[in-house]
């Protein structure tokens, strides 16, 4: 059964983490406003979430001017897609074997 643990990613195991890459796997990209009400967190805290999965190049950040303001939005990247994939694939593997 310990083998079924190899492919889980830590970076996935907080459920922020989790959602964010969750919700950006099936939306190109999506804007911080829209990210913090959809998972019901804190400014602080999808702030904290973000720049560890931007970190790992896991997600892009990008921000623009819309009038006065900026925008900020996420976007999955490649690599971040790859790893969530897997990371899920590694999880029902799991759970098939229990």
């Amino acid at each position: 059964m310990l083998e079924g643990f190899q492919n889980i990613n830590k970076a996935f195991e907080s459920k922020v983490r989790l959602g964010i890459m969750a919700v950006l796997m099936v939306n190109e990209e999506v804007d911080f406003n829209t990210l913090k009400e959809l998972l019901s967190l804190t400014d602080g805290n999808l702030a904290s979430h973000t720049r560890a999965l931007e970190e790992l190049s896991y997600i892009v950040c990008k921000k623009a001017f819309v009038g006065r303001k900026t925008k900020t939005s996420f976007q999955a990247t490649p690599p971040g897609k790859k790893a969530f994939k897997e990371h899920i694939a590694a999880l029902e593997s799991l759970l098939k074997s229990t």
